[in-house]
């Protein structure tokens, strides 16, 4: 069976999960790989069952409870960000408090702090991204913005290997038929998006590998590609 490497993360993620459910059945308190699993496949589970994006949150926030995890879990776990596929393409849910009993917020373990005087990265472009769907769109930091959720108009050739200009961790809202300016930066390191929404899984500069990736994106119904805004226009 060949499988994307999204396929994979998917069944990775629900292994993982089913795991933490066959533990919490032996009555076992779950650590923080197995609750944060356990959260964000009951988010995909729902996304699959054809329930909305605050169904899927809501089902996630009260899959669990203090008492089913280890002492210090719920102060580790306080958000929990997945994407999953919706009726409506593919969303970012993020279920903030999701054991409850927390209370550490910023200074729990592992949690990302504000440097002083730290500011936010320098955008190097400069687009306008207007949500054409019924419900919000949240993209994280470093997603591959070219990748955002397909109901987003904006210039995707020009958002090709970058991500957002915003700190590590955070994210940029889009409400229903808000336009909003964001500023983009190159994908740093290796430069290779892997996942994402499945249009390059591979070398971000790789001979060819932008064009196919907007061929895709086209094929899919990706609004911002060039042969999506022709047809626009015709109409």
């Amino acid at each position: 069976m060949r499988l994307t490497p999204t396929e994979r993360d998917r069944l990775l993620l629900f292994s993982a999960a089913e795991l933490a459910r066959a533990r919490r059945a032996r009555g076992l308190r779950l650590n923080v790989p197995e609750a944060t699993a356990l959260i964000a496949d009951t988010v995909c589970e729902v996304a699959r069952d054809g329930g909305r994006l605050a169904e899927a949150v809501e089902a996630a926030r009260s899959v669990l409870g203090p008492g089913d995890v280890l002492p210090g879990v719920a102060d580790i776990v306080t958000e929990v960000h997945v994407e999953a596929v919706f009726d409506d393409g593919s969303r970012l849910a993020v279920v903030s408090d999701p054991i409850g009993g927390g209370g550490l917020g910023e200074r729990a373990p592992g949690a990302l702090l504000q440097g002083p005087g730290r500011a936010e990265p320098e955008a190097v472009v400069r687009l306008s991204v207007t949500n054409t769907a019924a419900v919000p769109v949240s993209v994280t930091s470093h997603f591959h913005f070219f990748e955002a959720n397909p109901r987003l108009d904006f210039d995707r050739a020009a958002a090709y290997g970058m991500r957002l200009a915003v700190p590590a961790g955070s994210s940029v809202r889009f409400g229903p038929g808000e336009s909003v300016e964001v500023g983009l930066l190159p994908i740093g390191g290796a430069r290779v998006a892997i996942g994402f929404a499945g249009l390059v899984d591979g070398p971000l500069d790789a001979p060819g590998a932008r064009e196919e990736a907007l061929r895709r994106a086209a094929a899919c119904g990706y609004l911002g590609v060039p042969e999506t805004r022709d047809q626009e226009t015709e109409r």
